[in-house]
């Protein structure tokens, strides 16, 4: 090997790969410190002897290393590069990526480089790095909820099996359709807006309440959150969809809210019942009094007139009590006059108020605020809030029921001159069952469950109270969001 020198084996001692010079018989004819290192070698145990006796048999073998090595001498041509696992006597076990080349003068072969690149922390990183992407996209995939992530253009590029549930399509069905394709038209225009927004930047999420049309054709309301995707240089590349479908919610909301109903309902009982019994007991006097036969004409009309009166008032009660008990079965937001609502609601509990000889001031005359929301919802709300109100003043006293509104909200105060809340228990009177009242009068779902509803309305419930000195009960609900509430100027 006259063309080998000093400077050849200096350099080969610098380089940070492991490295072996082998001549046409296989034998080594040097081997750098790298080498020798990993595999904890001394090079008089090294130079001079054939591969076979240096290096492992089965490896040799399973590779084919000795027929490459030839290959390599015949054709003057380096080999591709090919990974193998190597475990030297009492070293770890390792991975390299290994290539063979020519070490050729004038054309002819005289030995080959077999270099050998230690990859074992890559492939460790690179292990690690697909356990976590199958975590991860384990995680995406069997989520309850729906996971899609869609291309700046709204076009479709993952879609994880709880959407294949709910939506009906497969993920072969729905890959590069655009999102908008699954919604129906009312939504489509917000939808856009929301994109839009997370495409250029403006917002970093979005929450929206949206209706899909299943492969089936069934409407089913959803809650979207959408966030914008990055690159390395925080460009925005798309989004991340993540759809919660609301039916089951729903179900139960509306269940939790019958169930209230029937709580409110039991404590207007006594109210209700002497409404009714006071025009029925007119009613029924003015009807005996027809009976007789020498009654004047004059009179006659008059007992006639009180009793239609009676009627009148009578239905007047039950038709209100229906309105308010009759289940619905629209759970869609739309518009409504909240100073309308908030009377409608007064009415049912005045009968009670009176009974327990509570002053009810309305300062509700605002009548153009309206909202968007869904009605049986909101005034089960206010008349959770009223009957606790009135549950709180058992000696009597004043419910004072007013609005106030800026340019982003609408606020509906509702005071009450009662035993008020002590401080320690403010924190814990919209959890799921407490309460301060009997068992026997109340669930413990009523200010929870009116939370929960002005949440969804994107509202918030606030108190102010001081043990002794009343309560006031604030609900702020948004006039610019947009979806739910607004100004309109009548």
């Amino acid at each position: 090997m006259q063309n080998y020198n000093d400077l050849d084996f200096m350099l080969l001692d610098v380089i940070p790969s492991s490295v072996l010079f082998l001549d046409k018989n296989l034998r080594i004819l040097s081997a750098n410190r790298n080498y020798l290192k990993k595999n904890r070698l001394k090079r008089s145990d090294t130079v001079g002897r054939s591969l076979p006796d240096v290096f492992p048999q089965i490896i040799l073998e399973h590779l084919d290393i000795i027929e490459q090595i030839r290959q390599v001498f015949r054709s003057n041509k380096p080999t591709k590069g090919h990974r193998m696992t190597y475990r030297a006597p009492g070293v770890p076990l390792t991975n390299y990526y290994y290539r063979i080349s020519p070490y050729s003068h004038n054309g002819i072969v005289d030995g080959v480089i077999f270099l050998m690149d230690d990859i074992t922390e890559q492939v460790r990183l690179n292990e690690e790095f697909n356990r976590v992407e199958r975590h991860l996209a384990s995680v995406v995939n069997y989520a309850s909820d729906m996971v899609l992530s869609l291309d700046i253009q709204s076009h479709i590029l993952t879609w994880n099996r709880s959407a294949t549930r709910i939506i009906g399509y497969s993920y072969s069905e729905a890959i590069n359709k655009n999102f908008l394709d699954f919604f129906s038209q009312e939504s489509i225009l917000d939808i856009q807006k929301v994109l839009a927004d997370q495409l250029a930047g403006r917002s970093s999420q979005r929450i929206g309440e949206w209706d899909i049309i299943t492969k089936q054709g069934v409407t089913i309301r959803a809650s979207w959150v959408c966030s914008p995707m990055f690159d390395n240089q925080k460009n925005v590349i798309g989004i991340v969809a993540i759809g919660r479908d609301l039916s089951e919610y729903q179900k139960l909301q509306m269940d939790l809210v019958r169930s209230q109903k029937f709580a409110a309902l039991g404590v207007m009982a006594g109210g209700i019942a002497h409404e009714i019994r006071n025009p029925l007991a007119i009613s029924s006097s003015s009807a005996q009094f027809l009976m007789e036969s020498d009654i004047t004409e004059e009179f006659r009309k008059e007992c006639a007139e009180k009793i239609y009166s009676g009627i009148q008032r009578a239905s007047g009660i039950i038709e209100n009590l229906l309105k308010y008990a009759r289940p619905s079965m629209n759970v869609d937001m739309e518009p409504m006059v909240l100073s309308i609502l908030l009377q409608d609601t007064l009415l049912l509990i005045r009968n009670q108020a009176k009974i327990q000889k509570i002053n009810i001031i309305s300062e509700i005359q605002d009548s153009s605020i309206r909202f968007k929301g869904i009605r049986n919802l909101i005034q089960q709300v206010f008349m959770n809030l009223f009957l606790n109100a009135i549950e709180a003043m058992p000696k009597g006293g004043t419910l004072t029921i007013s609005m106030k509104q800026t340019p982003t909200t609408v606020s509906v105060y509702i005071t009450d001159t009662g035993v008020g809340i002590a401080e320690d228990e403010i924190g814990k009177i919209f959890d799921p069952f407490y309460t301060t009242m009997s068992t026997r009068m109340s669930t413990g779902l009523g200010l929870a469950l009116s939370y929960s509803i002005v949440k969804q309305h994107f509202g918030v419930i606030e108190v102010r109270s001081e043990k002794g000195n009343g309560s006031t009960f604030i609900v702020r609900l948004p006039t610019k969001d947009g979806r739910s509430i607004y100004q309109e100027n009548t």
